[in-house]
């Protein structure tokens, strides 16, 4: 673990409630980008986020890792299964809204699809399509991907998270990779063939 991190642990465990807020800062952007990824929507991943830094907080002192933000990972991912297994709710989106807005469906209260303009000048439209390209992948691949490429987790990291064997942990990887690699390819011919 880095030893600033092992420092600021220390500092807050002897009592300096300010002694982490340089670890959050650290930590926050990786952190927050697997969670909105993984999560609804930005309102989830606000909470999962708190969340995730409430229980580190209760329970560092039982921190032993070398990675304090694969920890971090792993809490939020536990978080994440957990209001899947809750908000396992099929709701349809043709079902009425009732009150003062008549017959109005849940569908007519969805914003139009695709993305919003600050979601567009955010971004460019290689990333918004491998964006959506991840979307498909299975839960399990997706957080394989996720970890890998936006935390730099280490297979063996994410093997344990994932309950399962390195191999089963690559190979995930692999047919994500496989995957993105076909989607992207045809996305990219449909763009050219429309070009010509």
């Amino acid at each position: 673990m880095d030893i600033q991190d092992t420092d600021c642990i220390k500092a807050y465990l002897d009592g300096d409630s300010n002694a982490l807020e340089p670890m959050v800062e650290k930590y926050k952007r990786p952190l927050y980008s697997f969670i909105l990824k993984m999560t609804e929507g930005r309102e989830d991943a606000d909470e999962v986020f708190q969340e995730t830094w409430f229980r580190a907080l209760k329970n560092i002192h039982k921190f032993q890792h070398k990675n304090f933000l694969n920890w971090l990972f792993r809490i939020a991912h536990n978080l994440i299964i957990d209001r899947a297994r809750r908000n396992k709710k099929n709701v349809s989106m043709q079902s009425s809204m009732g009150g003062d807005d008549g017959d109005n469906t849940l569908e007519d209260h969805l914003a139009a699809p695709g993305i919003s303009p600050a979601e567009e000048s955010g971004g460019t439209m290689l990333g918004t399509e491998i964006e959506k390209a991840v979307e498909t992948l299975s839960p399990d691949q997706k957080e394989v991907f996720l970890l890998r490429m936006y935390g730099n987790t280490s297979f063996k990291e994410i093997a344990k998270l994932q309950k399962c064997s390195i191999n089963t942990c690559l190979a995930r990887m692999q047919y994500a990779l496989t995957k993105l690699r076909s989607i992207l390819r045809d996305e990219y011919e449909e763009l050219q063939e429309a070009m010509s």
